[in-house]
């Protein structure tokens, strides 16, 4: 199975919202309520969601889409930044490794296509599939994040991840 990344086209907007506003398709750590089902448009008709400071990619295998990875600038000091990345994958494609490469491809992309030598990743310390998705691609585990994440009514305890530019050459 080999997937890649593509850009959003205008075709994938019901997609995108599907993934990010429906209960039954964002999964369970990712419902965080409805939310404007015009946004995703205003911000591809904008920059195509190609910003400097973040944005989204499709992950498709073949010419299907099966979920999209996201990054966004996070400042480190005045005179660095890093990146933090996150992904949602359709319900009917979880559990198939498409996350795991996802998260692969993005960071090449990100460190060949930038200055920057960190990306990090956090998911709820309940979500143990993405941990593995996550240490499967190539991330370490740095730690919990107590009380980082509001959900369904409550905060919930997170954990931390990154890789740095170094950890590329320990891969294949």
């Amino acid at each position: 199975m080999t997937i890649h990344l593509r850009p959003v086209k205008e075709r994938d907007l019901p997609f995108l919202h599907r993934l990010t506003s429906e209960p039954d398709s964002t999964g369970e750590f990712q419902w965080y309520g409805w939310q404007d089902p015009h946004r995703m448009r205003r911000r591809w008709e904008e920059d195509g969601w190609l910003g400097e400071d973040g944005g989204i990619l499709i992950i498709a295998h073949a010419e299907e889409s099966v979920g999209f990875v996201s990054w966004s600038k996070q400042v480190a000091n005045r005179a660095s930044y890093f990146w933090t990345m996150g992904l949602i994958v359709a319900p009917e494609f979880r559990g198939q490794g498409y996350g795991t490469q996802a998260q692969r491809l993005i960071a090449r992309y990100l460190f060949e296509h930038t200055t920057a030598n960190r990306i990090a990743a956090a998911t709820e310390i309940t979500n143990v599939a993405e941990q593995r998705a996550l240490e499967k691609a190539g991330f370490t585990r740095e730690g919990m994040l107590r009380g980082v994440g509001f959900r369904a009514g409550e905060w919930h305890d997170g954990v931390q991840y990154s890789m740095i530019r170094s950890d590329l050459s320990d891969q294949p």
